[in-house]
């Protein structure tokens, strides 16, 4: 089902959040659907694609290029579920270097050597740590080679925290040809108040929810078996939640630039919804944000 042309897309989150699991079940969709994909690691443990490949970890870009002198495609690309690419960019040796280089090196060999023309890739799909955005981390944003950006988010204020701060960075960079932002992806969110949360936080920052993915014990027993739930569990709920997720963000084309919240306009916001918790327990749901 190969396109004209590749769609980049980057998703990003907090460390723990449970980014790659959902980057990762998004590619197994995708694939499924009959997609081209490939997803490129970000992460300097280098586990982005464990679970597309029966819990196996994959040589990076970065060892692989301090043991040979002339790296090809077969050494850095692996196949995993139905098909789909694999890529670890990794990082520097412990306490040595920028854990983001892994990603500026990654991207420029994989150009280089024309991979993704040549595997003919409908999409392309970036797992990247979202704690913080600069230097490497943030080339995906800053150079554009992300046409849009997800980022994963509970409503844990440091989840939000972290996707704040992207927003920042998108901001900061749209105006230079930047990727824009396509939505949250709002994980483990179960309880009511936690998704009241969720949508007060991206209709205060200008954005939309593109999906709501709860907690479920079905993710837990796939990835014991090394596997994503769209492979270990396919015709399950959490299945179709992450189906539908994948169909949402294929059908995506309007990104657009966020408005992120000043630190301590972020504070008093959470502050706000502290205090309206156990109104939000009782089913009296109102507004935090109201007043500020």
């Amino acid at each position: 089902m190969s396109g004209d042309k590749i769609r980049q897309i980057a998703i990003y989150g907090k460390g723990g959040i449970g980014k790659s699991t959902t980057t990762s079940n998004i590619s197994a969709a995708l694939v499924k659907a009959g997609y081209r994909v490939m997803q490129v690691g970000c992460d300097p443990k280098s586990d982005s694609t464990n679970t597309l490949r029966g819990g196996t970890y994959i040589p990076t870009v970065l060892d692989t290029m301090r043991e040979k002198k002339t790296v090809k495609p077969g050494d850095i690309v692996y196949q995993g579920f139905s098909g789909v690419y694999c890529v670890e960019a990794g990082g520097p040796a412990p306490g040595v270097g920028c854990a983001g280089r892994g990603i500026i090196t990654a991207v420029q060999l994989l150009k280089q050597l024309k991979v993704f023309e040549d595997l003919e890739l409908d999409y392309v799909i970036y797992d990247v740590l979202g704690d913080v955005v600069c230097g490497g981390f943030a080339v995906p944003i800053r150079e554009g080679i992300a046409e849009h950006v997800f980022t994963v988010s509970s409503a844990d204020f440091m989840a939000i925290y972290a996707a704040n701060n992207l927003f920042k960075g998108i901001k900061k960079y749209s105006n230079s040809g930047g990727a824009l932002l396509g939505g949250v992806i709002a994980n483990s969110i179960n309880a009511p108040y936690a998704k009241v949360i969720i949508d007060d936080f991206v209709e205060k920052t200008s954005t939309q929810v593109v999906g709501y993915v709860p907690r479920s014990v079905t993710v837990t027993q796939s990835e014991l078996q090394g596997k994503t739930t769209i492979e270990a569990f396919p015709d399950s709920a959490q299945a179709q939640v992450y189906m539908s997720l994948a169909e949402t963000i294929a059908n995506h084309t309007q990104s657009k630039v966020p408005s992120p919240l000043e630190v301590q306009d972020l504070r008093d916001w959470a502050a706000g919804w502290a205090d309206n918790l156990v109104a939000l327990e009782t089913g009296e749901i109102r507004s935090a944000a109201q007043g500020i």
